[in-house]
C-alpha cells in the first residue's frame, strides 16, 4: 500500500467499520465509508482529548449524532488508544460488548452521550456548548488562565437535520451565539428510502444562516485539507456556531456506493471483497497496519500533554483563588456543597393552601443561593411554572417555545458536568419532550423536569391542555423517578431528593391551591406513607397522589360521619420509590383491607396497588373545557362522587 499516514488512518477506519458490520451481520457500513475522512481530520488534527483519561474535564467533546454509524466511532476510539481493543470491535452489537449498535454513554470510554434517535445528538451538543460557556464565565479567575476552554464537535446526518428537535436546537444555538459549537454535516444525499430528494430539498445552509450560524461547505468529502481548512475557520469564529456541509458519498469504495442499499446492511462476502480491492486492502478482517502504532502513541502522548497542561492551569488558578478552585472541583465532581439545602429548611409556607407549582418555585429560590450549580428555565412558561431564580442571573435559561430541544439541551448540560439542570413546561406538553426524557433515563443524567398544570383542574383551557395519560406514561419510563406531591411540604421533600439523587426526576405539580399536610419527608422518601390513620386495622384504605390526597381526606371525614371510622388515607407521591421499599413496609402502608385509589389521570398502573378486590377512580377519557372544579366534578372526582363509591365498596 502506498498511502500517507492520514490516508492509511482513513482507510483503516473504513475497513474496521465494514469488518465490524460484516462480523455482526448487522449494522450500517454506509456512513463510516463516506464520513471517515472528516471524522479522522477532527480526531487527528483538532480534537483535544486524552485517551488515558477519557473524563478529563476540559476535553473537547465529539458527538456522533448519526449514531447508526457507531462502528466509525468505535474504530476512532480504537485507533486513538482508548481502552477498546480489537476483541471489542469483533464483538460489535453482541451481548455484553462495549460496542453496542448505537453509542451508549457510560458503557464505552470516549462516548460522550447515547445517540441514535436522530437529532438528539445535535441538541445535546448545543447543551454541552452552552454549559461550557456558562461554566467558563462562572469560574473565571482574575489573573489566571481559563479553566474551561473547549469546543464541541458534532457529526450529523441528513436525518439528524430533518428532525424537529435539531431544528429547535439549531435556532436556540444561533440565538445564544455558541461560537464553540461546530457541526459537520455528512451531506451524502441518501436516506433509507432512497435519495433525500424524495422528502428533503430545503437549502440547509440558508436555514442555518437564518438562525445565526456561520456556514461553510466542502465540495469533496475526500479532500482532507479542505475539511481541515473549514474546521479552522469554524474555530476562528467565536460569535456564531458553525455548520460545515461536507459533500460525501455514502458507502464510498463499495459496489453500492451512492445508493440506499449500503445504508443499513452488511456488504456480503462478494461486495466486501470488491471494497477491499478498491482500497488495495489485505484480505484480513480487522487488519490494523503496524505503522499506526506510531500514530496511536502520538495521540496518547499529545493527549497527556493537553490534560497535564490543563492541570497546570488549575494549579495556577488554585494559587490565585483556592476557595473558588474547591468549588470548581466540587461542581465538576457533582458534589453538593456543604449546606446546600439550608434554604429548604428555612422555607415557611404559612397556613394558607398553595399550589405545588408555587411551592416548587419557593424551593428553587431557596436552593439557588446555596447551590450555585443549579441552572434551568422553562419553555417560555416561567411565570406559570414558577421556575425563575430571583438571584440566578445567567443561570436562568430561556429556551423559548422549544420543549423538545429544551429537554435534549439539558441532557447535554448534565452530561457536560458542572451543572444540575432543570427544565419546565406544562405536563401535557411533556409529550414533546418524551424522546429526550427517555434518553435522560437511559443515560442516568441528573436532570429535573418541572411539569405543572397536572390535571383537568387546568380547567377552561380544555382537553388539549388537560393531561390524562401523561402521568402513567412517565411512570412507565424505567429509570425516571416521578413525584406528584400533595402539598408544599411534599414538594420541598421531592426537590431535596431530586437534587441529591441519581438519574432524572419528574415533578408533577398542581395549578390549583392545595391545603398543607403535616410534614413527613421520610414518608416522601419512601414513596408512600399514611397521612391519616385509624384505630385498628382499616376497613378501607384511600390511596391518592397530588391534589387528590386532600380530596381523600375530605372523603374520609364524610365516611366517618356515616359511621365508617376505620378509614386510612395514604399519600403516594412516588410509585418508583414505594416499589423499592421492603415488602413489609409496603404491606404496613397498604394494609390487607379494601383499597380505593383516586387520581385525576389515567387509571393505568393503579391496579397494582389496589389489588383484585380494590377499585380505582380515575379519568380514562379526555377532559373538557370548564372551570377546574366543574371539570373534576363532571368526571367523577368530587367529594360526593368518591364518597358514594367508597360507601358502595364498604356496604357490598
Amino acid at each position: 500500500m502506498n498511502l500517507d499516514l492520514d490516508r492509511l488512518c482513513v482507510t483503516t477506519l473504513r475497513m474496521l467499520a465494514v469488518d465490524m458490520v460484516e462480523q455482526a451481520r448487522s449494522g450500517h457500513p454506509g456512513l463510516p465509508l463516506g464520513a471517515a475522512p472528516m471524522a479522522h481530520v477532527i480526531w487527528s488534527r483538532f480534537l483535544r482529548h486524552d485517551p488515558s483519561d477519557p473524563g478529563w474535564p476540559d476535553r473537547d467533546r465529539f458527538i456522533l449524532s448519526a449514531g447508526h454509524g457507531s462502528a466509525l466511532l468505535y474504530a476512532l476510539l480504537h485507533l486513538s488508544g482508548y481502552d477498546l481493543p480489537v476483541s471489542e470491535l469483533k464483538n460489535f452489537r453482541q451481548l455484553g460488548s462495549r460496542t453496542p449498535g448505537h453509542p451508549e454513554h457510560g458503557l464505552t470510554p470516549g462516548v460522550e452521550c447515547s445517540t441514535g434517535p436522530l437529532g438528539q445528538g445535535v441538541a445535546m451538543g448545543v447543551g454541552m456548548a452552552w454549559a461550557e460557556r456558562l461554566l467558563a464565565e462562572r469560574f473565571l479567575v482574575a489573573g489566571a488562565p481559563s479553566l474551561v476552554d473547549h469546543h464541541v464537535y458534532v457529526l450529523a446526518s441528513d436525518g439528524d437535520l430533518m428532525e424537529g428537535v435539531a431544528a429547535e436546537a439549531v435556532s436556540l444555538a444561533g440565538h445564544q451565539r455558541l461560537g464553540k459549537l461546530i457541526v459537520l454535516y455528512d451531506d451524502n444525499r441518501i436516506s433509507i428510502e432512497g435519495s433525500t430528494d424524495l422528502a428533503f430539498t430545503e437549502e440547509v445552509e440558508a436555514r442555518f444562516r437564518a438562525c445565526g450560524w456561520q456556514t461553510l461547505a466542502v465540495a469533496d468529502g475526500e479532500d482532507l485539507e479542505a475539511i481541515a481548512g473549514a474546521i479552522e475557520l469554524g474555530r476562528a469564529e467565536t460569535e456564531r456556531p458553525t455548520l460545515i456541509r461536507v459533500r460525501t458519498e455514502i458507502g464510498h469504495g463499495s459496489p453500492l456506493a451512492g445508493s440506499a442499499g449500503v445504508h443499513g446492511s452488511p456488504l456480503g462476502a462478494e461486495k466486501l471483497a470488491a471494497t477491499r480491492a478498491f482500497y488495495d486492502w489485505p484480505n484480513e478482517a480487522f487488519h490494523v497496519p503496524a505503522a499506526l502504532d506510531v500514530y496511536r502513541a502520538g495521540v496518547i502522548e499529545r493527549g497527556r500533554e493537553w490534560s497535564q497542561g490543563w492541570a497546570a492551569r488549575v494549579a495556577a488558578a488554585e494559587a490565585a483563588d483556592p476557595k473558588r478552585l474547591t468549588r470548581f472541583r466540587e461542581a465538576l465532581a457533582g458534589v453538593l456543597p456543604e449546606g446546600w439545602d439550608a434554604g429548604l429548611n428555612a422555607v415557611d409556607f404559612g397556613v394558607k393552601p398553595l399550589a405545588t407549582r408555587v411551592a416548587s418555585g419557593m424551593a428553587i429560590n431557596a436552593l439557588a443561593p446555596h447551590l450555585p450549580s443549579l441552572i434551568g428555565g422553562s419553555a417560555d412558561l416561567a411565570p406559570s411554572n414558577n421556575t425563575h431564580m430571583r438571584e440566578g442571573g445567567a443561570r436562568n435559561l430561556h429556551f423559548g417555545v422549544r420543549e423538545h430541544a429544551m429537554a435534549a439541551v439539558v441532557n447535554g448540560m448534565a452530561l457536560h458536568g458542572g451543572w444540575i439542570p432543570y427544565c419546565a413546561t406544562f405536563l401535557v406538553f411533556s409529550d414533546y419532550m418524551r424522546g429526550a426524557m427517555r434518553l435522560s433515563a437511559l443515560m442516568e443524567t441528573r436532570v429535573i423536569y418541572v411539569l405543572t398544570h397536572d390535571s383537568v383542574a387546568v380547567g377552561e383551557d380544555g382537553p388539549t391542555h388537560q393531561p390524562i395519560e401523561q402521568l402513567a406514561g412517565l411512570r412507565a419510563l424505567p429509570g425516571l423517578t416521578v413525584f406528584r406531591p400533595a402539598d408544599g411540604h411534599e414538594t420541598l421533600a421531592a426537590w431535596r431528593l431530586a437534587v441529591s439523587g441519581r438519574g432524572p426526576t419528574a415533578l408533577i405539580l398542581s395549578r390549583q391551591n392545595l391545603p398543607l399536610l403535616p410534614p413527613n419527608p421520610e414518608g416522601v422518601a419512601r414513596g408512600a406513607y399514611v397521612v391519616a390513620a385509624c384505630d385498628g386495622e382499616p376497613e378501607l384504605v384511600l390511596l391518592a397522589s397530588g391534589s387528590e390526597v386532600a380530596l381523600a381526606l375530605e372523603v374520609r371525614a364524610r365516611l366517618a360521619a356515616a359511621g365508617h371510622g376505620r378509614v386510612r388515607v395514604v399519600s403516594m407521591p412516588s410509585w418508583e420509590l414505594f416499589a423499592g421499599q421492603s415488602r413489609e413496609y409496603r404491606a404496613s402502608v397498604l394494609s390487607a383491607g379494601l383499597r380505593l385509589a383516586i387520581e385525576a389521570g389515567a387509571s393505568l398502573g393503579w391496579h397494582r396497588w389496589v389489588g383484585e378486590a380494590g377499585e380505582v377512580i380515575a379519568i380514562d377519557r379526555f377532559g373538557l373545557s370548564a372551570p377546574g372544579e366543574q371539570a373534576l366534578a363532571h368526571l367523577g372526582l368530587s367529594v360526593e362522587a368518591v364518597t358514594a363509591r367508597a360507601l358502595e365498596m364498604l356496604n357490598h
